[in-house]
């Protein structure tokens, strides 16, 4: 396998309660509304991410990892989960409340579907002011009062309701009840799994009358009723530093944020103007990941730069594009002229 960061064809989901983000943010030519999701990268059944750049361009992912699953995923992660690659990585706009949810865990959707259950974790992009995500309880309850409060549509009583900004994380491990709120924009990195229960959808109705299906038996079970003080992530911001945000057994977390420092003021003559303009000094940062066995995956929340590896090969990077590093490519160079904000993920 010829071994180089690879970007995929982003896989744009139509959906009732999309927005206008998603094609803003990833600067795609085509600018379309109603694009509810972004799949980034995916093995997803009937999804199935497609390499947009270099000599594997036009193969599936599926394709790189019945051809090369070691040095895809790394001998480790391909031990483990076999010819599936075990992550899903997306882009959410909601401009509506999307249902009020909850994903099995590995055990029970491996028996009930024959999938892996499905832990999250969300970095928010942007968000309408006052704009609101659900994660977690608000108070202890037990599955009968879980089943009463679905009954009699007082659920959202007890959950906990937060008022997001950018750059907020939550974390969401299989079994917590949660759901994304009305003018919310996320990246998602997840389990590779599609199982969702739904518990609760407000009462809408559709243009017939009828409610969407809920799925209050099989999530019943698959709910975890502890209550939990924190549930937002904290972390410090730092600059051209590597912070860890999570670190879970499906994935690990980090946030990069490099910026090119100011090193002088130089004047310039633009149409015969003299102008001052700040000089800046190119930011890098190598990444090592020789003791890794796993590829890697950049995914790009601001700014532009470039992935410096091999013998002096370059791939740039710009907001809304995600990258997949294989699990041969052990050593990176990350660099920017101005500043560049990464979300960097592996299996640990």
């Amino acid at each position: 396998m010829e071994s180089y960061p690879l970007k995929f064809e982003p896989i744009l989901k139509h959906i009732i309660w999309g927005g206008s983000e998603i094609c803003r943010f990833k600067k795609l030519a085509v600018k379309e509304s109603g694009i509810g999701e972004s799949w980034e990268i995916s093995q997803v059944p009937g999804s199935v991410s497609i390499v947009a750049n270099g000599s594997l361009a036009g193969k599936s992912l599926t394709e790189l990892i019945e051809a090369w699953p070691d040095e895809l995923m790394g001998k480790k992660v391909h031990a483990r989960f076999g010819d599936e690659f075990p992550l899903l990585i997306k882009f959410i706009d909601a401009q509506d409340n999307l249902s009020i949810q909850v994903h099995p865990d590995d055990k029970l959707a491996r028996s009930r579907h024959n999938s892996f259950g499905k832990t999250e974790m969300w970095y928010v992009i942007g968000s309408k002011p006052g704009s609101k995500l659900i994660s977690g309880f608000s108070k202890p309850i037990d599955a009968a009062e879980y089943e009463r409060r679905i009954a009699d549509s007082t659920i959202e009583e007890v959950l906990q309701h937060h008022e997001v900004k950018a750059g907020d994380v939550f974390f969401i491990p299989a079994g917590r009840v949660h759901a994304i709120g009305a003018g919310i924009f996320v990246a998602e990195i997840q389990q590779s799994s599609n199982i969702t229960y739904r518990l609760y959808d407000y009462n809408r109705k559709d243009a017939q009358g009828k409610g969407r299906e809920l799925h209050t038996e099989l999530a019943k079970d698959a709910i975890d009723y502890q209550l939990y003080d924190q549930l937002k992530t904290t972390y410090r911001s730092l600059e051209n530093e590597a912070e860890p945000l999570v670190s879970c057994p499906y994935f690990t977390t980090s946030r990069i944020q490099l910026k090119a420092a100011c090193s002088q003021i130089e004047t310039v003559v633009v149409n015969g103007i003299e102008q001052q303009v700040p000089m800046t000094e190119t930011m890098e940062m190598d990444r090592d990941y020789s003791s890794l066995d796993s590829f890697v995956i950049y995914v790009c929340m601001q700014g532009e730069g470039s992935i410096e590896y091999g013998d002096g090969l370059s791939l740039p990077i710009s907001q809304g594009e995600s990258v997949l590093l294989p699990a041969t490519l052990k050593q990176t160079t990350l660099r920017t002229d101005s500043s560049i904000l990464l979300l960097e993920t592996y299996i640990g």
